[in-house]
């Protein structure tokens, strides 16, 4: 892998199919993925279509075996509410679903692609994010969740479709907006096993992902200027690189390269581990709080802040497994899509099955076209806006634009030094009218309307000096931008990025077995350990809750390496409480001391007067 020394071009007259393959992407995933781009007909005619009504009743429409994309099309007036999804993966019994678990462990040993995680996500955190992820676990009971036995019976049904027809699809389309030829490649995959299968944050049917390449056209030539990748809660400019960042685009014989999240299929620049963290929806008054302790934990006592409604989860796009694209043993078979595409427009459900998820993270998603509710995805109206490329002139419309944003603004710098002068003189004038009414009562109301009227004048004279002050440093920023344009000096790639996605580094630890284990089991013993005394000593209980809480995060710290830091901050909040409670039994000596030496500084002060 290498960037290139220079950008692909290619005549503008060319077909879109052969521009798809031009800059078609490498994919490399990480060693342990199941599942790969399929085609849609394939998977189509492998599920049943449903449709779940607003009263809560799910009707079979067309039964396993008889669907296909003709059928899937079809017009089907509902009443509001209803969602048309598929089903890949039919209702299994408890047999089957034991079974389809015991085929998946045989299958990955006779593959020998077995995941290792390092250390895991849990022992990358600490005690409290574990009690959040428990929170976060438990809420699988209140809402819809995709059976662990699903994603087994996925894969399975994945395995043998590949080894039917063992090629990798990706659909191709082409956009012309403005001063841009937008390429997107949109991968689907029958399944999203982040969950199950890597200690993600979902499971669902089915999976949709985009990558999308901006080019312009120079000398009758397109030239790729931009590549987006899509990328979990990552919006607009953080989305893109430019095609000359070496150090965050890979290239193979000019075609990026993506690094794949296992499981997750998210799109990543750079191979490694990245950290994907999930919120805890937590009440206002709740929140509030806790940002007030950060604000006196982090100012005025210095130390670390804190979410404890922070989970930590791990996106592994390592890419040591699978690649495809092309020059790989494995490559692409592109099929090109627009609006005429019938199950890109016709379609508008859902492409797996619909989990009764409330926040939809277990909901399979739609199509490329349209949201989970059938509204339109804006990815597909808006590409430019989905990068944030709206906002950006092509390279070769930059210097002329430039330009004319300069003399537009010499020319209101012209008008503005003609007009200052012009309200200054009139300002001075109506200066010497306001001197001319001192002294006289009888014409207090006229005395009051021109003082408005001078202060409306002074303020527009104000406003325009501001104006031409900053205009001149606008000026010169413009002024070194364009003379860095003509003599060809490049800018900074990533200037446009605001939060630049990193992969954190791979986490080693001195007891990595004793530490994963730890966190494993840590909040089931924490837990034991209160029942415990509870029944040894109920009568105690605060004082027992405050001693293994302590001995708990101690034994955190000592497997985690942070045991001097912990242990500091343990003994900043023991200081901070034995305040408090210092202050709740002594509050009226100290405020008696308090007003005493408020009265001895303020008489020293004024003695100082005095004697001064």
């Amino acid at each position: 892998m290498n960037p290139p020394s220079e950008r692909p071009t290619v005549p503008a007259s060319t077909p879109d199919l052969e521009l798809l393959r031009r800059y078609e992407p490498v994919i490399r995933y990480t060693k342990g993925e199941q599942f790969f781009p399929t085609d849609v007909e394939r998977y189509v005619r492998s599920c049943s279509l449903w449709a779940h009504h607003p009263s809560g009743r799910d009707q079979l429409v067309v039964q396993q075996d008889f669907l296909n994309i003709s059928e899937l099309v079809k017009e089907r007036p509902e009443s509001f509410g209803t969602v048309h999804y598929l089903r890949f993966i039919e209702p299994l019994s408890l047999s089957e679903s034991a079974d389809a678990i015991a085929r998946q462990v045989r299958l990955r040993s006779i593959l020998n692609d077995a995941f290792h995680p390092g250390v895991g996500r849990l022992a990358r955190g600490g005690l409290l994010p574990r009690v959040a992820d428990a929170l976060f676990s438990i809420s699988f009971l209140m809402r819809g969740r995709v059976p662990a036995a699903v994603a087994a019976a996925a894969q399975l049904d994945y395995f043998h479709m590949r080894a039917r027809n063992d090629t990798f699809v990706y659909y191709g389309r082409v956009v012309r907006e403005k001063d841009w030829t937008i390429l997107q490649y949109w991968y689907f995959y029958c399944y999203n096993n982040w969950r199950s299968g890597f200690g993600g944050v979902n499971d669902h049917e089915s999976d949709w992902e985009m990558v999308s390449i901006y080019l312009y056209e120079e000398d009758q030539q397109l030239i790729p200027e931009w590549v987006a990748y899509a990328s979990h809660d990552f919006h607009g400019d953080d989305l893109r690189r430019r095609w000359d960042d070496n150090k965050e685009l890979d290239f193979v014989d000019g075609h990026p390269v993506v690094y794949c999240g296992a499981g997750s299929h998210a799109s990543y620049f750079r191979p490694g581990e990245y950290q994907a963290e999930v919120n805890l929806n937590m009440p206002t008054w709740v929140q509030s709080l806790l940002s007030l302790w950060n604000r006196f934990w982090t100012g005025a006592l210095g130390q670390e802040a804190s979410d404890p409604f922070r989970i930590p989860f791990v996106d592994y796009a390592r890419g040591d497994g699978m690649v495809i694209g092309p020059g790989q043993a494995r490559t692409w078979a592109p099929v090109q899509i627009d609006e005429s595409t019938p199950w890109v427009s016709q379609y508008r459900g859902l492409w797996g099955l619909f989990a009764r998820d409330p926040i939809s993270g277990e909901n399979a998603p739609a199509g490329p076209m349209c949201n989970r509710d059938g509204t339109p995805r804006s990815t597909w109206y808006d590409p430019l806006g989905f990068a944030g490329v709206d906002k950006v002139p092509s390279p070769r419309d930059m210097l002329p634009r430039l330009e004319k944003n300069r003399v537009e603004l010499a020319a209101r710098q012209d008008e503005l030094g003609k007009l200052i002068p012009k309200r200054m003189e009139a300002l001075q004038q109506l200066g010497v009218e306001l001197k001319s009414l001192e002294g006289e009562p009888h014409l207090a109301r006229e005395y009051g309307q021109l003082q408005a009227r001078i202060q409306a004048v002074a303020d527009e004279a104000h406003a325009m000096r501001r104006e031409c002050a900053e205009s001149d440093a606008v000026m010169e920023s413009i002024d070194r931008r364009l003379e860095q344009l003509k003599q060809g000096i490049p800018d900074d790639p990533q200037a446009h990025i605001h939060h630049l996605e990193r992969p954190v580094k791979i986490a080693h630890m001195r007891f990595a077995r004793i530490t994963q284990a730890w966190a494993a089991i840590s909040l089931s013993a924490l837990l034991f350990a209160i029942v415990t005394w509870l029944l040894i000593s109920p009568h105690s209980l605060l004082g027992g809750l405050v001693l293994i809480t302590l001995v708990f995060i101690v034994t955190e710290a000592f497997l985690r390496g942070a045991f001097i830091r912990v242990v500091g901050q343990i003994t900043v909040l023991l200081a901070v409480i034995a305040s408090v409670i210092l202050f709740l039994h002594f509050w009226f000596w100290i405020l008696i001391a308090a007003l005493l030496a408020l009265a001895t500084f303020l008489l020293l002060q004024r003695l100082r007067e005095l004697t001064g």
